[in-house]
């Protein structure tokens, strides 16, 4: 039990470039493609060792429709309120905030239902 907790906390202490190259470590060599790296490089201390201010405000962007960009417009439309011709400017626009100021619960689980209907989504 102490080795896991020792182990965990080498994990919890990675730099941002030592989380990078243990991402690609796990996919060269084990074929496995940490889909979680971008949740942890953001749960990583910062430079210094000390613990980063947690952040609580989350904007979601759209940064491409990906292939079914109809299915991408009306739900832009469906999640913002937009009319129809100004979801699809906002799509065709991307990158774009889809939305702004959100909780972190509530941007991971938009980020969902849009990478669901095939678009490409980062927080921030």
């Amino acid at each position: 039990m102490a080795d896991l907790k020792a182990f965990a906390e080498q994990l919890v202490n990675l730099t941002v470039k030592e989380v990078n190259e243990l991402a690609q470590i796990l996919k060269d060599e084990y074929g496995i493609e940490p889909a979680a790296a971008a949740v942890a490089v953001a749960a990583a201390p910062a430079v210094g060792g000390a613990a980063a201010e947690e952040k609580t405000s989350f904007d979601v962007v759209l940064k491409a429709a990906g292939a079914n960009k109809l299915a991408i417009v009306k739900l832009v439309k469906e999640l913002t309120g937009l009319g129809l011709k100004e979801a699809k400017d906002l799509v065709d626009g991307a990158p774009n905030n889809i939305k702004e100021g959100l909780a972190k619960a509530d941007a991971e689980a938009l980020k969902k239902q849009l990478e669901e209907a095939g678009a490409e989504v980062e927080l921030k």
